[in-house]
């Protein structure tokens, strides 16, 4: 299966059997990120979190009182 990365639009083979090959043709909601895309998003997210003015937002959990 052939598809494509949505950021350098690179275009890759992935196994049709994979569980990835899966999800993308039966969800078209969700997208492909090449390998190098991730890992650079990733490191990039990394170092803003280290520099302290970053701050990632998070779903708070509220726990149930049964």
């Amino acid at each position: 299966m052939k598809v494509q990365c949505v950021i350098c639009d690179r275009i890759e083979e992935i196994d049709d059997d994979s569980p990835l090959a899966k999800m993308l043709r039966n969800r078209p909601i969700h997208t492909f990120m090449c390998q190098e895309c991730h890992d650079r998003i990733s490191q990039k997210t990394k170092e803003r979190l280290a520099t302290g003015k970053f701050r990632l937002y998070r779903d708070k959990k509220d726990e149930e009182e049964w």
